[in-house]
């Protein structure tokens, strides 16, 4: 059986092995991380782990296992779907969705009674979307009608709903969406209207927006962490204790000291713990395995014999590098506090099984990629040699 699986699995082996990789960190990391929360619950962390994070990771990779072997074509009209789903979900979570550190970002799902966040299906719902769109306007990708304005008011719309209570998601899914445009050779005049227009919109969310407050407070601490309470700075201030203490090498798996102080040490804050107990060559390590992933998805995208399979590797592939770097910005004091989860490594059940879902397309498409090689290289070998 194991065979079985083993030749019906196809991709990029180096995005495999990167998949692998993380997932083995993320159970180590959230392992040593969740000790404090376990003892607070009164479980033990090996019950905790398990039914909270183990379980997800494998079901993440079999996610990645049966999204990889659809054909990635189909994720065109699937993208509809997930379009018509997303807007009202999104304006349902708003106005009723589960309220956790004063925003409205999850939604619980009936019967099993887990939370679920809806921009991570926003991010995957968007980027196929677009891909799809940019795709099929490409006869009339410089006409403000029949190509703009349609592709950005999808944009815009869950940008904005997104927005509204989480911000830093935003601000990446649209920094995404304007890579996405470029390739898709959007005039860069429209693009830079969109530019301005998104510029607008978030001086709206920032100072009018029912987080405003937050927002303010979370970039004056960044800008000014000397003329705010310690209360404002301390999630960043136990970070940076954590790399300062991490050494070299670390203190070694499991003796982390600041998962007792960080408040989300196994998620917002888990590359703060991978520098503490694995030190700089931990740090190092993390950065190698999300640029190599960047590299390879990069490939993945100029050998794609199709303009939708290229923007679909390509806004997915960003969207997943852009946030990681984005989480262990925050994590060294490059950023103001955010709540982005690390890709693949962070606990969280539906983050973990929608950036898996997005693997598995980049492997689809990368699988496309392969065979058309193969098929190529057949064609190749059957031409007679000439006398």
């Amino acid at each position: 059986m194991i065979n079985t699986l083993l030749d019906k699995t196809k991709g990029d082996r180096w995005i495999w092995l990167i998949i692998i990789l993380l997932s083995l960190i993320s159970i180590l990391t959230v392992y040593s991380a969740t000790g404090t929360i376990a003892y607070n619950k009164g479980v033990t962390v090996e019950k905790y782990l398990l039914y909270k994070h183990v379980i997800f990771v494998i079901l993440g990779i079999g996610m990645i296992y049966i999204a990889h072997l659809l054909d990635y074509k189909y994720y065109a009209g699937i993208s509809k779907i997930l379009m018509i789903i997303t807007i009202p979900l999104l304006l349902y979570t708003a106005a009723f969705g589960e309220h956790i550190n004063d925003a409205s970002r999850w939604v619980k799902i009936p019967v099993i009674g887990l939370t679920f966040q809806t921009s991570d299906l926003a991010k995957l719902a968007l980027i196929t979307f677009l891909a799809r769109m940019l795709t099929r306007k490409q006869e009339n990708i410089k006409d403000v009608k029949k190509a703009f304005i349609p592709i950005m008011g999808s944009v815009c719309v869950v940008f904005v709903l997104i927005a509204w209570a989480n911000l830093s998601t935003a601000l990446m899914l649209f920094g995404v969406s304007i890579l996405l445009l470029i390739i898709g050779r959007i005039s860069i005049k429209q693009i830079m209207m969109v530019c301005a227009g998104g510029a607008v919109l978030l001086m709206f969310i920032v100072f009018l927006g029912p987080r405003a407050a937050t927002y303010k407070s979370r970039i004056n601490s960044f800008l000014h962490p000397e003329a705010q309470h310690s209360d404002k700075t301390y999630q960043a201030d136990q970070s940076k204790i954590a790399l300062a203490t991490g050494g070299v090498f670390g203190k070694g798996p499991g003796n982390s000291t600041q998962r007792n102080f960080l408040p989300h040490p196994y998620s917002d804050f888990i590359f703060a713990i991978i520098v503490e107990e694995y030190g700089l060559m931990g740090a190092l390590t993390m950065v190698v395995l999300y640029l190599v992933l960047l590299y390879r998805c990069v490939r993945i995208v100029t050998q794609s014999p199709k303009a939708f399979g290229a923007l679909l590797a390509a806004g997915l592939s960003f969207s997943l590098t852009i946030q990681a770097f984005a989480n262990m910005a925050v994590a060294v004091g490059l950023g103001p506090v955010t709540g982005v989860p690390l890709p693949l490594v962070s606990m969280g059940g539906t983050s973990i099984l929608f950036t898996s879902i997005a693997f598995g397309i980049i492997l689809s498409v990368s699988k496309d990629v392969e065979e058309n090689n193969s098929s190529k290289k057949i064609i190749v070998g059957e031409i007679p040699a000439m006398a």
